[in-house]
């Protein structure tokens, strides 16, 4: 029985002492340890599958932490944190309190950037080598970028200030075809594996062929190629595009054959100086074959057996809010022809898969770019299309100023569906979005809605595409409340709550996946004497003024509550609301997260950590009662 190698491995320092047979025997190690950690616990596979050799290569070649290992997303990262020291964590990976499933700077030196969000490498690491320049250090800054990632275009604004400034910068393309669905665009098709040796060599012979049937001009002009076998490559390799942008262009390289790896990258570290991009062919999955036969699927899993790669039977739960939207938007497109989808490189993870086969024409998968994907609806809705962009509330973040600028200026009508909503659970707080309400509800001509079920969220959709101006409709991961849904959908009177129940103590007023547990706060303060009333506001902004003061003024005492951050959010509309309407006796709570990040860890823990569960609202409301 071969020996675990990775029980031996403490730090990179440790792989440096390995010989090349003991670091493949390394790898496979690793990629042991990582099938079984995520098949109890669920995480990112294939990416962190695909980047094994890569990895070792890296830190084997370089003195890291001196030298910085910068990683695009993160998704990729489980073979980096095994060897720097958190191999014996690892079995807490992406669990509440245990190490995160992303690069973190807090959990080890080894982690030079907290990335989650693509396309950042390059901008980081250049902005570290910089500060070694000045610093006068010899230590090198290496960003690790994902084919997807490149199709940002913060990656190229990055590439393009490099190439100016001409300081030692490592740019290693880790080029598998995907990022998290596969990618689209020229650039990912040019990048792709249709460039390696073979139909380089396959094209050079068919040029050749045809430049000699021109007799001896043909003959000339193949002679001068043939002088200039760089010119060549450059022609038929993604080189050319580097080379433009003053980088020193090399590969393509094969990913998974560490002797290649190791020897070039000493030779860049040793002899290249400038910006350097070298191109790596990997296998997304590699060493699993359920992943490497389907790596889209096993991007991000939950627990599943390893024997034969199938999810781990759950609980029947309801159907989850993104399935509900994915449906409910098939069916409005079957009836309404101007509408067309929009993803960012997502489509199964919005719900977009069915109406992406359904609807090929009108769907349209812009890659890594949100805020050419604002600005693309927007464009669309010029011409009286009736565009939606699903795309999670954290990746909306970074569209953020096409929303204001070239939706909403505009009064367009283009719906955002807003999908994770509030806490996502263990990918933490590079992926909560728990912003969302506050960055948009300042925002001029945009309705903000929120569903307190999947089936108030499938009228809100309805009511959203059909409203003549820009409409935000923000739901949650995860599933639904398992209420029946409605056949025949309806629009909603923009601005308009609903109180689903009297009482004349306290008004509990929550917002969208907070409204079931406010209710059940409410049965539970009626066995102690207090009569609470409860309201689903459904609109962030435009509120519906004259319910909420009209119950405020019988209640005197509000609670607000949130899955989201209480600065600027829902609660802080309403606080205006009151200020605003000369009610100063009525006593406000407002429920929702602190002035902080939140870590990782289910919904269910940060809920209650947050204090926004069904506790929380009760013991908010019991409090505002003693107070007054």
């Amino acid at each position: 029985m071969k020996q675990n190698i990775l029980q031996t491995i403490n730090s990179p320092e440790d792989l440096r002492q390995l010989n090349l047979n003991e670091i493949e025997q390394l790898a496979a190690n690793i990629r042991e340890e990582i099938i079984k950690t995520v098949s109890k616990a669920g995480g990112h596979l294939a990416p962190s599958l695909g980047v094994v050799e890569l990895t070792l290569a890296l830190h084997y070649v370089f003195n890291t932490p001196s030298d910085k290992l910068i990683w695009d997303v993160g998704h990729q990262t489980y073979a980096h944190k095994l060897i720097t020291g958190r191999k014996d964590k690892f079995h807490t990976l992406r669990q509440y309190k245990g190490i995160s499933g992303f690069p973190k700077r807090s959990e080890s030196p080894f982690d030079a950037f907290d990335t989650g969000h693509s396309s950042t490498s390059i901008s980081a690491g250049l902005g570290i080598a910089i500060a070694k320049h000045l610093k006068k250090s010899k230590n090198r800054a290496i960003a690790v970028i994902g084919d997807g990632s490149m199709t940002g275009g913060m990656a190229f604004e990055a590439l393009n200030q490099a190439g100016h400034l001409d300081k030692d910068l490592i740019v290693v393309l880790n080029d598998n075809e995907m990022s998290i669905s596969p990618n689209v665009g020229a650039l990912s098709s040019f990048l792709s594996r249709k460039m390696t040796s073979r139909q380089v060599v396959r094209a050079k012979g068919e040029l050749k062929h045809f430049l000699k049937s021109f007799s001896n001009i043909g003959e000339n002009i193949l002679q001068v190629l043939k002088k200039s076998e760089e010119s060549f490559k450059g022609f038929f390799t993604p080189g050319m595009l580097f080379e433009s942008l003053k980088f020193e262009y090399v590969g393509p390289i094969p990913g998974h054959q560490l002797e290649s790896l190791i020897a070039t990258f000493k030779n860049v570290r040793d002899f290249s100086h400038g910006p350097v991009l070298i191109h790596v062919i990997t296998k997304k999955g590699k060493g699993y074959p359920p992943a490497e036969e389907n790596p889209g699927d096993y991007h991000g899993v939950g627990p599943f057996d390893i024997k034969s790669g199938t999810p781990v039977p759950a609980a029947d739960t309801p159907t989850t809010y993104t399935r509900c939207f994915g449906d409910t938007l098939v069916h409005l497109a079957e009836k309404e022809p101007k509408i067309v989808a929009i993803t960012a490189a997502m489509p199964a993870g919005t719900g977009l898969t069915r109406f992406a086969r359904r609807f090929p024409n009108r769907f349209f998968d812009v890659g890594i770019a949100e805020q050419h994907a604002v600005t693309f609806a927007a464009g669309l809705a010029t011409e009286g299309m009736l565009p939606v962009f699903a795309v999670y509330s954290t990746f909306l973040q970074r569209g953020l100023d096409q929303v204001i600028h070239d939706v909403c200026l505009q009064n367009l009508p283009v719906t955002f569906a807003i999908d994770r909503g509030g806490v996502v659970g263990d990918d933490g707080p590079t992926h909560h979005g728990a912003y969302d309400l506050s960055f948009l509800r300042f925002i001029p001509n945009l309705v903000l809605m929120a569903p307190k079920d999947e089936n108030e969220m499938q009228h809100m959709l309805y009511t959203a595409i059909q409203y003549n101006g820009p409409a935000a409709l923000r739901y949650p991961r995860g599933a639904g409340e398992g209420v029946e849904l409605s056949e025949n959908l309806c629009e909603i009177p923009i601005g308009e709550g609903e109180l689903l129940r009297q009482g004349k103590d306290i008004l509990l007023l929550p917002i969208g996946n907070r409204v079931y547990p406010a209710l059940e706060a409410a049965r539970g303060l009626e066995k102690v004497g207090i009569d609470a009333a409860v309201i689903n506001p459904r609109f962030i902004k435009p509120l519906d003024n004259e319910l909420i003061i009209e119950w405020a003024e019988k209640t005197g005492r509000v609670v607000t509550v949130e899955d989201n951050a209480r600065m600027g959010g829902f609660g802080s509309a309403v606080l205006e609301l009151l200020a605003g309407s000369n009610h100063p006796h009525i006593k406000v709570t407002i429920l929702g997260y602190g002035d902080r990040y939140l870590e990782h860890g289910t919904q269910e823990i940060l809920w209650r950590k947050g204090k926004i569960d069904v506790p929380a609202i009760t013991n908010a409301a019991m409090e505002l009662m003693d107070a007054s």
